[in-house]
């Protein structure tokens, strides 16, 4: 995972302030990571790409108005979920499924024991409250730091890395349990 430095990112936000056309510089460098968020909620190429433009769209109109706090990319998150919560009153829900897994070709037992082992934590996953779906998507589909997921939720880090290791210990031990 590639974090930006919080003194690029400061220096990225002050000259947007001063020139909307360097505002591009921060689309560049999220649009990836909020498309990747957006799809995995979505599950759609389309309302991704939808989502993604709306999400930038209302952070340049917001811009203005945005006080820099070391943690634009929580900002902007923020933005993406409450679009995403919009986009849901209107659509039925998507859990986390198998796009979160990539696949992979290798022999047929390995591929079967493997195939196996994603069934088991995709169960477990979808099983998980939203809230806690919504940090594993922030954490392993935005690829957020702790800061900025903590920011997001509005949550202290310690308090959000803590939610996150108990529920990585969870998940591990229903697969083991599974797994027997």
């Amino acid at each position: 995972m590639e974090f930006t430095s919080t003194q690029d990112e400061s220096a990225l936000v002050r000259a947007a302030k001063e020139d909307t056309e360097a505002f591009a510089r921060l689309y560049d460098r999220y649009v990836q990571r909020l498309y990747h968020y957006c799809h995995h909620r979505t599950n759609s190429v389309h309302d991704a790409e939808d989502l993604t433009s709306q999400t930038f769209l209302a952070a340049l109109e917001a811009f203005p108005r945005y006080r820099w706090d070391g943690h634009f990319a929580a900002w902007l998150f923020t933005i993406a979920r409450h679009k995403v919560v919009d986009y849901y009153r209107r659509q039925p829900s998507i859990p986390l499924d198998e796009s979160m897994v990539a696949p992979i070709h290798i022999d047929l037992a390995l591929e079967t024991e493997i195939s196996q082992q994603e069934a088991i934590l995709l169960r477990a996953i979808r099983a998980l409250s939203e809230d806690e779906q919504e940090l594993i998507r922030l954490r392993y589909v935005a690829e957020l730091p702790f800061i900025e997921i903590a920011k997001a939720l509005r949550k202290s880090e310690g308090a959000t890395k803590k939610m996150m290791y108990r529920l990585l210990a969870r998940l591990k031990s229903q697969m083991e349990a599974e797994h027997e």
